[in-house]
């Protein structure tokens, strides 16, 4: 776990039956539009957040949690009893994404678009939009026009 004079988050399930410790500085903040977050949401777009592996530690509730691997990219937990959706494990990135909706105190600000290309709603924000995703986190790196 990331060392104690970082500034910390708390994420939970909406029942409170798991809850994570989150430390230090997200290496991405902003929206996925790719066809299996949002099917695994339930909604149009993703506000996400990827920390280093480390950085995020189960603290409450391991045992209540499972796991579903769509793909090898994607690990997605959630809460037993209240389907709470609650982070996504990206093992070949070394990045577990924890949901911004679970952390009350996160300051969201989104930095750019992933896979724009699949996205099923427009947003005009003057961020970056990518076709999929920036060459640092394994994409082509190519923008598309908002």
């Amino acid at each position: 776990m990331a060392g104690d004079e970082e500034k910390t988050y708390q994420a939970r399930c909406m029942c409170g039956a798991v809850e994570l410790r989150v430390a230090g500085t997200p290496v991405f903040v902003g929206y996925c539009h790719c066809g299996d977050c949002r099917a695994w949401l339930g909604a149009p777009v993703h506000a996400a957040t990827l920390w280093p592996r480390g950085n995020v530690e189960i603290v409450k509730g391991k045992d209540n949690l499972v796991v579903y691997k769509h793909t090898e990219r994607s690990h997605r937990t959630s809460c037993k009893t209240c389907g709470g959706h609650i982070l996504a494990d990206h093992p070949g990135l070394e990045l577990t994404d924890v949901l911004a909706s679970t952390m009350a105190d996160f300051q969201w600000t989104p930095m750019m678009h992933i896979f724009y290309g699949e996205k099923m709603i427009a947003i005009a924000d003057g961020l970056p939009k990518y076709a999929n995703m920036p060459e640092a986190f394994g994409g082509d790196g190519k923008e598309i026009a908002e």
